[in-house]
């Protein structure tokens, strides 16, 4: 039978590696994983464009969010831009300038997929990814309980 624990050394490990694959990258632009890790979100998901989005989809604490976003603001990689219907709602978006560690970082994300997925038949992959998908989304539900 599989323990939670053991899930939970798999996540951290997966999430450690990951992170190390990132570290150079990181190291080069002088940006911490955190601020990667939002321009990574945004620039892969452009339907979301603001704070909340990446507190709530990558589970980012506020006072984090707020921190790295001012940082990759002022280094020019986001912009804020206020809804002409509603200046209380502030959307980011990525710059020309994010694009090239956006470009980067989409590539070390294959390589880490690629990587990790190795010797493991489409098949089994599809089975693993409804299997995860279907833990993520009862999880989901007890987040709303």
């Amino acid at each position: 039978m599989i323990k939670l624990s053991e899930i939970m050394l798999f996540s951290d490990n997966f999430v450690q590696a990951y992170e190390k694959m990132c570290q150079l990258l990181c190291r080069e632009f002088q940006i911490p994983q955190t601020a990667f890790d939002i321009l990574m979100f945004l620039s892969n998901n452009p339907q979301y464009h603001t704070a909340s989005d990446i507190v709530h989809l990558r589970k980012i604490k506020p006072n984090l969010v707020s921190f790295h976003v001012e940082k990759l603001v002022r280094e020019g990689l986001l912009e804020r831009r206020s809804l002409p219907d509603d200046r209380r709602k502030v959307m980011l978006y990525c710059t020309p300038r994010a694009e090239t560690i956006a470009t980067r970082g989409r590539k070390i994300q294959q390589e880490f997929f690629h990587a990790v997925t190795a010797d493991i038949s489409e098949e089994d992959l599809r089975i693993c990814m409804n299997t995860i998908n279907r833990i993520g989304g009862n999880a989901e539900k007890l987040n709303q309980k």
